[in-house]
């Protein structure tokens, strides 16, 4: 997924992974699962950015535990690693094309796909709602034809 030219200039940004300094770790030197390897977790998100897919959706036979890779990716973020790919990818790219840094614009647009509804139906959870009922014959609700009887009363 990552290629081995773009991993050689990712990785040297990639964050080390310090120990908190006056933290005691109960586990000793050695125990526990290794760390996983800082190129699967870097294609694991990058899989996850390309795909869309949420983070337990992460195949576990290709990336191994989706909160581990969770958990790093919250790491790096923190440690700013994110930030420096994208100023890396911005010089690479103005020393290759130029970037006209006078003038950027920014587009967007944010709406509904058009053919969502028909495509999926009704939402599951409004199907019980008053409010979307159809009216009965006549237009008025359905009550039933019993006669009102006093407490005491029998039927």
């Amino acid at each position: 997924m990552v290629t081995d030219e773009f991993w050689q200039r990712v990785e040297p940004l990639v964050p080390l992974r310090a120990q908190v300094p006056g933290k005691q770790y109960v586990r000793k030197p050695g125990a526990g699962r290794p760390a996983k390897p800082a190129r699967q977790v870097f294609e694991a998100i990058v899989f996850v950015l390309r795909t869309g897919c949420q983070w337990k959706a992460l195949p576990a036979e290709r990336f191994g535990s989706a909160s581990a890779i969770h958990k790093r990716f919250l790491e790096w973020e923190k440690a700013g690693f994110f930030e420096a790919v994208w100023k890396a990818g911005l010089a690479e790219y103005d020393d290759m094309q130029g970037i006209a840094w006078r003038w950027q614009s920014v587009d967007g647009a944010m709406m509904k796909a058009p053919l969502a509804q028909e495509a999926v139906g009704p939402n599951p959870t409004d199907r019980g709602k008053k409010g979307k009922q159809t009216p009965s014959a006549g237009g008025r609700p359905w009550r039933p034809v019993v006669a009102r009887r006093e407490r005491g009363q029998r039927p």
